[in-house]
């Protein structure tokens, strides 16, 4: 039993069901909408904001931007690990989650000061507390089904919509703020885009505070770990990390945070191994399973979060966004995966329960094979477009980058909701708080090579059509091999997972 949960592994409390699903969930929902309507307000701006406020405008400058941007990105989601073991050992779930908010509020409102220091320190700020918000919110939907429950996959699901209904509206409205609100060029207005993203922190903040009474004991620490001085403890952590993860971003440079990454996901691969040695066969081996498809996460985000940085510089420079006179704001991109998601998830949804009726829905390892060959087939359509729908303004249509969207969403939508459902089944008991946060560990590394990646794409003098032709070629065929070997290997992990489907 995890000492800072206080309902047992293997129990779930008997809450009273909407829609089908644990009433519980729905107020999950709306937090984690409004925490990603922060997160994905200012995230569609980051890249834009540091080439135009620290490099005067200069294409020279992406290279450097996408490089902050995947470590940025990076280290919000292997703060997770820390942050999932807070909450399993520490101070229970739901304080996680609340000291988490008010840290994220707190380094979004600092990211309006234009200052290259105070800046970075914001973002580092955002990190720290995005880290023990984030695997823990996350993990609370798992412990309101219990094992076995068939409901738990489409559960996951319909919180990822929560996500992802966030994430839509949050580029529309911020685009908008920064293009419309002064009048003024879009990235002198980039401090609104910031401050609208701590406005809908705070929203979080308060939403989860009043309604985590629904939640009874699930998340709240044992008695025996209860003492509120444990929440100061942690809060002075909090303190001593920010600049620990400023120093990490401002002056390590991705290439060595890529390896200090690498090797904090070994340890804690070696963790959860040990703990599972303690429970048994069965159980080592779930967690070698787990592992393994880790790995491929690492794969897919690697090239999937390109949005944020290569994919923004396309927008910006090589597409061509011209709508009958109007062009179509470089942010709004941002929305598509997420509208995606939203139209899709429900459909993903119902098809899962209707194959699983059937007895023939497809495990966990070979939909992640389907989630990296969608991530390809968007890759495809970007590289025809690069190579044959280039027009004499140098530039491509704009629905190539939309369908691109579109088709990597059809493959997140088979990966990534089923990989956090996967890991509360297939994690040791005590330890599902860190097992989620091995889960964004993996996504971590991928978004840190997504910005070396991106770097690459850019080069020296920025971003072209034969650069980004180049690159997003070698994207294809890498997702498509991996989607491919996955599914030979699929039989042997299903093995190693005995019987978690």
């Amino acid at each position: 039993m995890s000492q800072a949960t206080h309902t047992p592994p293997g129990a779930a409390p008997d809450y009273p069901q909407t829609l089908g699903h644990p009433r519980p969930l729905w107020m999950l929902f709306m937090s984690e909408f409004w925490e990603r309507f922060a997160f994905y307000g200012m995230r569609w701006a980051l890249t834009l904001y540091i080439v135009a406020q620290f490099f005067d405008g200069d294409n020279a400058g992406q290279a450097s931007a996408s490089r902050t941007y995947g470590a940025y990105l990076a280290l919000v989601y292997a703060t997770a690990v820390f942050g999932g073991y807070v909450a399993d050992r520490v101070i229970g779930y739901q304080r996680a989650i609340l000291l988490g908010a008010v840290v994220m509020a707190a380094g979004l409102f600092m990211v309006m000061v234009p200052n290259q220091q105070i800046f970075m320190l914001g973002l580092a700020t955002i990190i720290v507390g995005n880290g023990l918000f984030k695997p823990n919110i996350s993990s609370m939907v798992g412990q309101l089904y219990a094992p076995g429950d068939s409901r738990r996959d489409r559960g996951f699901t319909l919180f990822y919509m929560g996500i992802n209904a966030g994430a839509l509206i949050a580029p529309v409205l911020t685009s908008y703020l920064a293009g419309h609100v002064f009048g003024t060029p879009a990235h002198d207005n980039y401090h609104v885009v910031f401050a609208a993203s701590g406005v809908g922190m705070l929203i979080s903040l308060v939403w989860f505070w009043f309604g985590r009474r629904q939640l009874g004991r699930v998340g709240m620490p044992a008695p025996e770990v209860a003492s509120p001085m444990r929440v100061v403890y942690v809060a002075i952590g909090v303190l001593v990390a920010i600049p620990l993860v400023y120093l990490l971003m401002d002056r390590a440079g991705a290439v060595m945070l890529q390896w200090l990454l690498t090797a904090l996901f070994l340890g804690v691969g070696v963790v959860l191994v040990i703990e599972a040695i303690r429970t048994g066969r069965v159980q080592i081996q779930r967690a070698i399973a787990m592992l393994i498809i880790f790995t491929f996460n690492v794969l897919f985000w690697m090239f999937f979060e390109q949005a944020g940085s290569s994919f923004n510089f396309l927008a910006q420079h090589i597409v061509d966004r011209d709508l009958g006179g109007w062009d179509f704001p470089i942010g709004w991109f941002q929305s598509v995966n997420p509208i995606a998601i939203v139209a899709l998830a429900p459909l993903v949804a119902l098809t899962w329960g209707w194959l699983d009726k059937r007895r023939i829905e497809p495990s966990i390892p070979r939909k992640f094979g389907l989630g990296l060959i969608g991530n390809a087939l968007g890759f495809a359509v970007l590289m025809y477009a690069l190579s044959r729908l280039v027009g004499s303004d140098g530039l491509i249509p704009l629905w190539t980058l939309v369908l691109c969207y579109v088709l990597q969403t059809a493959g997140e939508l088979c990966l990534s909701p089923i990989g956090l459902s996967m890991v509360t089944k297939l994690a040791p008991p005590r330890l599902v708080g860190l097992g989620m946060g091995g889960w964004f560990l993996s996504t971590a590394i991928g978004n840190n090579l997504a910005g070396l990646f991106a770097a690459g794409v850019s080069g020296e003098t920025g971003m072209t059509v034969e650069s980004a032709l180049s690159g997003y070629s070698m994207g294809f065929w890498i997702l498509l091999g991996g989607g491919v070997l996955l599914f030979l290997i699929a039989p042997l992990i299903n093995r190693l997972m005995h019987g978690v489907k």
